[in-house]
């Protein structure tokens, strides 16, 4: 057959393309590159091996740690977010060494510098820890100083308070001080504490600045005991700082409250003599007691005895509370306190004279009757038995104490005084003269009816009895005379008698529920 000739065809098959690269080599330096370059936080191996995701996974993990951490606060950030991290940085350089094995990566340069890349880069988490504590030890040093200015600000607005208010404040003022210097003996704080409790000193002693010495004691008092709280070698020479200041003010208090008659300053001598025995000021306190003496003394002869009498007494007890406080003055204020008892007994008669001359009668009589107990001796003891008389007299009768009694007695006028009452009494005259007996009274004689006195011709002391009865010697002259009864609630009757040369008058005392005199 002519036919064409046919001749067979050989086919091929083409095999599929693959779905991704063929995995490269196994390449330890690429995984150890790539691990290194995780280790930073920024994802950079992930980066380099084009695992975008996870790349923005490690970004994410740093940018919260970072939102934690700043800005960077004394108290840090807390050690388990640290630790979650520092396992994440870890798991994300292992996953990506164990990727980069066998991951062919976007870098044309040689593999070496990818891991001396990466070695660098780890200078940033390095870096970053050291920078972050430096920020927060400064933040720590920050918040010192806040706490040292909160503290300066407390004592100064406490320096404008009153001591008693102010108090609780500069105890918590010290106590952050205290810390500062003990706890935190490094910081910047700590290092101005010393000029800060210079200041603190001062504030608290406000008063002594200013001479308000009474009210110097207590703050120069609180002081002497902040070495209790702040330690003696931090505080160095303020330790004895309030020491001579508060002697002074307790001495300068006490002059000022010795010479008004206060009642506290024997209290501040006391602390003084006490706190400081050698100090000079201590040495100054009889010599300044002394001077009150004599002072108080002289007044005793001034215008006003009185005052001086109760300034002396008062003086007199407050000294002895000062005895034995100091040897090498126990002596001489034992000597100042009976100097003054003395004056104030003797004193007594210079101010019952001023009582009785003011017409301040019911005083004098009490004045006198003490002075007269008190002094058995004295000079004047003789008058102020008659001025006592003079000032019961001159209670009934205020014209009898016109004039000062003397001492004088006896007369030319022969006055006869009879008792016709029951009750003893006892007879009180002054005038030219002045003196005072004593009647027994009549058994026999019983009081007058009021109507009876009221009778035309009454006249008492005539029923021929035998009255009780004395007679005195007067001298001419107005004399007043009072009949006190002796044993009876009855008030005393007074009589006035002008007695004049060539008569002989009787006084005749009789009681009708009230004394009366005929």
């Amino acid at each position: 057959m002519s036919g064409d000739q046919y001749g067979s065809v050989q086919g091929f098959v083409v095999p599929p393309m693959p779905s991704s690269p063929p995995p490269a080599p196994p390449d330890r330096l690429r995984s150890v590159a790539v691990g290194l370059l995780n280790l930073s936080g920024l994802g950079l191996g992930y980066a380099l091996m084009r695992r975008w995701l996870l790349m923005a996974v490690c970004w994410v993990a740093t940018i919260v740690l970072l939102l934690v951490a700043l800005p960077a606060d004394p108290d840090g950030v807390s050690g388990v977010l640290v630790t979650l991290y520092v396992v994440f940085l870890v798991l994300a350089a292992v996953h990506g060494a164990l990727t980069g094995l066998r991951t062919r990566l976007a870098w044309p340069a040689p593999m070496a510098v990818a891991v001396l890349l990466g070695l660098v880069l780890l200078a940033v988490p390095a870096g970053g820890v050291v920078l972050y504590d430096d920020a927060r030890d400064e933040a720590t040093q920050q918040m010192l100083l806040d706490r040292l200015d909160k503290a300066d600000q407390l004592v100064a607005d406490s320096g404008r308070l009153s001591f008693s208010a102010a108090e609780p404040h500069y105890r918590q003022a010290l106590v952050v001080y205290d810390d500062l210097s003990t706890d935190h003996s490094g910081s910047r704080a700590a290092h101005q504490v010393p000029d800060r409790m210079k200041t603190f000193y001062t504030t608290v002693a406000g008063a002594y600045a200013q001479k308000n010495y009474c009210d110097a004691i207590p703050q120069l008092k609180y002081l002497r005991t902040v070495p209790g709280t702040i330690d003696k070698k931090e505080l160095g020479t303020l330790t004895t700082w309030p020491d001579d200041r508060l002697a002074t003010s307790l001495y300068e208090c006490a002059s000022t409250g010795l010479a008004a008659q206060g009642a506290d300053w024997p209290g501040n001598f006391g602390d003084l003599l006490t706190l400081f025995p050698d100090s000079p000021q201590a040495k100054q306190v009889e010599p300044a007691v002394k001077s009150a003496v004599d002072k108080a003394v002289a007044g005793v002869r001034g215008s006003q005895p009185c005052t001086a009498v109760q300034q002396l007494t008062s003086l007199a007890g407050q000294i002895d509370t000062l005895q034995g406080q100091q040897a090498g003055s126990a002596d001489t204020l034992g000597a100042d306190a009976r100097q003054a008892s003395s004056h104030a007994d003797s004193g007594a008669y210079q101010c019952g004279v001023f009582q009785y001359k003011g017409g301040d009668f019911d005083s004098a009589l009490s004045t006198m009757n003490d002075f007269v107990k008190k002094n058995t001796h004295d000079k004047n003891r003789a008058r102020a038995k008659k001025i006592a008389i003079a000032a019961e007299v001159a209670k009934t009768v205020p014209a009898a104490g016109k004039k000062l009694p003397t001492t004088a007695s006896g007369g030319s006028i022969s006055v006869t005084v009879k008792n016709d009452s029951p009750d003893d009494i006892t007879v009180l005259y002054t005038g030219p003269v002045t003196g005072s007996f004593t009647l027994k009274g009549c058994g026999s004689c019983t009081s007058y009816s009021l109507t009876t006195t009221l009778l035309k011709g009454f006249k008492p002391c005539s029923s021929g009895k035998s009255y009780p009865q004395k007679t005195i010697s007067l001298p001419t002259g107005t004399t007043y005379f009072v009949h006190r009864p002796d044993s009876s609630t009855a008030t005393p009757a007074s009589d006035t008698a002008t007695l004049r040369s060539g008569y002989i008058y009787t006084e005749c005392a009789y009681s009708t529920g009230a004394f009366g005199t005929g």
